[in-house]
């Protein structure tokens, strides 16, 4: 038996197998909503009752419930393509999908029993997430790419991993994940941005201020450091907000986005499955610095913040990047 077959049954091993972490966090179901329109039960797993004694001995012989999952359920992911399972993934065999305690295994791929078409081999060599290293033979086109995309992006926001096609392990630094935006009601003035970001790198300055189509003011505050890159807060108006706050109240957000990103000082790092080390030194600082300044400005404005991965990132998941770098309380200027 491969070790494949040891995370999901037989019928699933040539699928995209993502293995999640137990232990919280959002649901399969809230995940895939966050990138697909479409995502409804086909099959709703179900769920057995077990008899489990109880003690004491007022209570010896009698027999209480217990509920656990019996049978995996098949999550419609669009059209053609879904997600089966839950399967449970025991902390022994964890380590085969590169995790160190129990998970829950979902196995991608077509719902129909038709076979999805592949392109040829991938234009580049590498790539962040390492799509490029998986499929090196054809890469998936249209919605199952889409699948693989969201795959890897559900395993660095939970810590797990995907096995593409079953065989090829992709392992997402959770880490790599710097960016970060936040959707308020409230604008936030130039001047108030300005020292916000002040606050985190003394030498920031506002880059440019325009007037947009619709009247809005829209304008840029960029932060550079010698060292560790550049820091850019920019502000817009817009009129569509991400797939993953759609549901949630319409109260909790609004038009008015601050974009917090970093680059480095090497761009092409960010496209890199495994950048130096140096850049990744560069990235803990300033992954920790950006998050930071979006909980300022999310104590300033209120609202929602989304991540990179197109998630919903809750104040104490941006809390926990802070503590990942405590001695990076400012930048080298």
């Amino acid at each position: 038996m491969s070790y494949v077959q040891a995370l999901v049954p037989p019928q699933h091993a040539a699928n995209h197998v993502l293995v999640l972490p137990d232990g919280g966090g959002p649901s399969v179901v809230e995940l895939a909503s966050a990138w697909f329109a479409d995502v409804r039960w086909l099959r709703e797993p179900q769920a057995a009752t077990t008899a489990a004694p109880i003690r004491g001995a007022r209570f010896r012989g009698m027999a209480a419930s217990e509920s656990r999952s019996a049978g995996p359920g098949v999550l419609g992911i669009g059209a053609e393509h879904g997600a089966a399972g839950p399967f449970p993934v025991a902390a022994e065999v964890a380590p085969q999908a590169g995790l160190d305690r129990a998970a829950s295994a979902y196995a991608l791929g077509r719902v129909d029993g038709m076979i999805d078409r592949r392109q040829g081999p991938p234009a580049v060599t590498d790539d962040r997430d390492g799509i490029a290293r998986a499929f090196a033979a054809g890469l998936p086109e249209g919605e199952e790419l889409r699948l693989v995309q969201f795959g890897v992006a559900a395993a660095r926001k939970l810590g797990g991993s995907l096995l593409a096609d079953g065989r090829h392990l992709l392992r997402p630094d959770p880490t790599a994940t710097v960016d970060l935006t936040l959707y308020s009601a409230h604008p936030i003035a130039p001047a108030d941005l300005l020292g916000l970001l002040r606050s985190q790198v003394a030498t920031a300055d506002l880059a440019d201020e325009r007037t947009a189509p619709d009247g809005s003011r829209t304008y840029r505050a960029v932060a550079a450091t010698p060292y560790d890159g550049t820091i850019t807060a920019e502000v817009e108006h817009v009129d569509r907000v991400p797939r993953a706050l759609a549901d949630l109240d319409w109260r909790e957000y609004g038009p008015h986005v601050v974009r917090v990103g970093w680059t480095p000082q090497d761009p092409y790092e960010l496209q890199v499955e495994q950048p130096s080390g140096v850049h990744v030194i560069a990235r803990a600082r300033m992954r920790a610095m950006v998050a930071r300044l979006v909980l300022l400005l999310q104590a300033r404005l209120g609202g929602v913040v989304v991540d990179d991965g197109a998630f919903v990132a809750t104040t104490a998941e941006i809390e926990r990047r802070t503590d990942e770098q405590r001695t990076a309380s400012r930048a080298w200027v």
